[in-house]
């Protein structure tokens, strides 16, 4: 869930939550996108499609990374994209 009062994103996994703090001062456009698709339900069930141990994880594939939709293909995750601009 977004919160646009201190410009965080809630990311709710198993173990946990992590707050991402995003930087509108930097990249603007950017921020409001994530904040838009967040506020849509757009990520709810998007899976990891790439993680690297002790290093990073990679998520966000709209269209081939949600789990909970009809165009899911976990060999095509992280390929996909949105129709927004």
């Amino acid at each position: 869930m977004a919160d646009d009062n201190r410009d965080l994103i809630n990311l709710v996994l198993k173990n946990g939550t992590v707050v991402i703090e995003t930087r509108p001062d930097l990249a603007p456009n950017h921020v409001f996108q994530i904040k838009k698709l967040v506020q849509e339900g757009k990520y709810n069930g998007v899976v990891f499609h790439r993680v690297i141990k002790d290093f990073m994880a990679q998520t966000g594939d709209v269209k081939y990374g949600n789990s909970s939709n009809s165009d899911f293909d976990l060999q095509l995750a992280g390929t996909g994209g949105s129709n927004l601009p």
